[in-house]
Parts: structure tokens; C-alpha cells; sequence
């Protein structure tokens, strides 16, 4: 027998059980090696699409979030305007409420300068009674020292009531 490529049984036979011995190497292998290194991958896989799952709910919840703080920020215009629109009120009320106080208080001043005016002219009016008293006395005695008639004394009261004045005797 003439060897075709010089192969004999014994090749062809170490050829087999090597390729047996491999495939199930390759079997043993792809349960010990690849099957791990599958499942770390199926496992980064499923965990990259929860975190992309995730950062798209977090991306729409960001967009929910700024719509409301920009609903925010309209209604807190709205809501600086109030309280101005308040603080004015209570401003005007306040102002108000000044100009009451101090209208009173000058009409007080003015109703108590008004009675010490009136308090003035009453002890003006009692010093003028006074001094005519004093006049009177020393009229009396100047009449009584000179001894004068009845038509002399009436002179002299008449004309010393025209010194002094009518509205003093009025008053």
C-alpha cells in the first residue's frame, strides 16, 4: 500500500481523538469561560439600558422640575406686586393715619392757645379792673384833699373815664 501524503492509520487515528479532544475542550471551555464572560456582558448590557432608562426618566423629570420653577418665577412676579400693592395700602393707611394725628394734635394746639389767649385777655381785663381801682382811690383822695364840690368831682370822673376809655368799663 502506497501512502497517499505519507498518512497511516495512526495519524489519521491521533487526528480524530485530537479533534474529539478539542471539541470538547471547546465545550469545556465555552461552559467555563465563554458562558461567564456572556452573562457579565448580558449584565452590563441590561445595565447600561437601566441607566440610559434611567437617565431619560431623570432627563423628564429635570424638564418637569424647570417647567414648574418657571411657573414659579411667573407667579412670584405676581406675588412681589401683591405684596408691593399691600405694603403701599398699609402705606397710605399709615400716611392717613399721621395726617389724622398731627391735624389733631394742632387743632389741640390751637384750642389751647385759644384759652390761654382767652386766660390772657381775662387777667389783662382784672389788671385794668385793678389799676382803675387804684385811679379810683387816688381820685377819692385828691378829691377828698382838695375838698371839692359835687360839680368838680363829676368832672373829674368823666374825664377820667374818657382817659380810661368806654370798652374798659364794658369789658
Amino acid at each position: 500500500m502506497d501512502r497517499l501524503f505519507d498518512l497511516d492509520m495512526q495519524l489519521v487515528h491521533d487526528t480524530v481523538l485530537l479533534a474529539i479532544a478539542i471539541f470538547f475542550l471547546f465545550l469545556a471551555m465555552s461552559y467555563l469561560l465563554f458562558n461567564p464572560v456572556r452573562k457579565m456582558l448580558q449584565d452590563r448590557r441590561l445595565k447600561i439600558q437601566t441607566e440610559l432608562q434611567d437617565a431619560a426618566a431623570d432627563k423628564d423629570n429635570a424638564a418637569a422640575l424647570k417647567r414648574q420653577y418657571e411657573e414659579k418665577l411667573k407667579g412670584i412676579d405676581k406675588e412681589a406686586e401683591a405684596i408691593l400693592s399691600d405694603a403701599r395700602a398699609r402705606a397710605l393707611k399709615n400716611e392717613a393715619k399721621i395726617v389724622d394725628d398731627a391735624k389733631a394734635e394742632a387743632a389741640r394746639i390751637i384750642a389751647r392757645a385759644n384759652e390761654e389767649a382767652v386766660l390772657e385777655k381775662k387777667r389783662v381785663a382784672d389788671e385794668v379792673k385793678q389799676e382803675m381801682i387804684a385811679v379810683a382811690a387816688v381820685m377819692a383822695a385828691k378829691v377828698i384833699d382838695a375838698n371839692i364840690d359835687v360839680n368838680i368831682q363829676n368832672q373829674l370822673v368823666d374825664q377820667t373815664l374818657k382817659e380810661m376809655g368806654d370798652s374798659t368799663w364794658l369789658s
